[in-house]
């Protein structure tokens, strides 16, 4: 009997052609409560995909947001769409020299203080291997992911233990599960980078008695603008041990609790979210 259905299956195939996938996924979200309520937090890339996200989840956690960015059109839309407690800021971190006076116009703007520091912005030119990586392409995203990042933290640190010194401090980069992996290509390699770079300077500040955390989020492929795929779409995809992509208010919501005080015992952790895919990456 069993090999009759299978032969059955084969036929089907053959005459019918291999049937479509289709996934969607739900929401799952905690109730909006105040776990982020009286905290300021930066976000940068936070005009679109998973750092908008987690823009909104924070406003709905009771916190004021600047979200920063280099598109000034797409900002003022996020802006408009997240609300009152939204405040937007242009910069292009990939610009170093910009960032000393970047720091010191956010915390004017978020009255003096700023809590939280989300590392979004990042950039990835999908290149299939390194025979395809060019030079400018290389600089552009080690600027960005790595050397634009490293330095945003280190004035933000400094700034932070001027103004806030007797505040909590949380900085949580979104890095990738690329970082997890071996690569060959830029985007790969720079999120590694930032993987090493989070336990370091966890270490650095709790060493040094600075009451600042610093964490990472590790997101597997998720419905995005960087990702070119919609929430909209199927969501089906096969490498993924759930079967499907993310979505952006999954990341969101564990980006929330990471950078609320419940989390207060976790530091130096990289947390992936891509339902184990880097444990057995084949």
């Amino acid at each position: 009997m069993k090999h009759i259905n299978s032969l059955k299956r084969i036929f089907r195939y053959i005459f019918k052609g291999v049937p479509t996938i289709y996934t969607t996924a739900e929401i799952i979200q905690l109730d909006a409560g105040k776990s982020l309520i009286n905290k300021n937090i930066l976000i940068t890339g936070g005009g679109r995909g998973i750092g908008f996200f987690i823009a909104k989840k924070c406003i709905n956690e009771g916190a004021r947001v600047l979200i920063a960015g280099r598109n000034e059109n797409t900002l003022t839309t996020a802006a408009q769409q997240l609300g009152n407690n939204c405040n937007y800021l242009q910069v292009d971190i990939s610009d170093i020299k910009t960032l000393p006076s970047f720091i010191e116009n956010s915390f004017a703007l978020m009255g003096g203080k700023i809590d939280c520091l989300v590392n979004n912005a990042s950039i990835s030119l999908h290149e299939p291997d390194f025979r395809h990586v060019s030079e400018s392409g290389y600089d552009m995203q080690f600027d960005i992911n790595l050397k634009g990042n490293y330095f945003l933290t280190q004035y933000f640190i400094e700034k932070f233990e001027k103004t806030n010194h007797q505040s909590k401090g949380n900085i949580l980069f979104i890095s990738s599960e690329r970082g997890s992996i071996h690569s060959d290509i830029p985007y790969g390699l720079s999120k590694a980078a930032i993987n090493s770079l989070i336990g370091g300077l966890s270490r650095r500040l709790s060493k040094n008695r600075l009451n600042i955390r610093v964490n990472a989020l590790a997101p597997g492929v998720t419905a995005s603008d960087m990702t070119g795929r919609s929430v909209s779409e199927n969501l089906t995809y096969e490498s993924s041990p759930i079967g499907r992509i993310l979505l952006p208010e999954e990341v969101a919501e564990v980006a929330s609790f990471l950078l609320s005080d419940v989390s207060s015992c976790i530091s130096g952790e990289i947390i992936h979210c891509d339902s184990g895919k880097h444990i057995n990456f084949i």
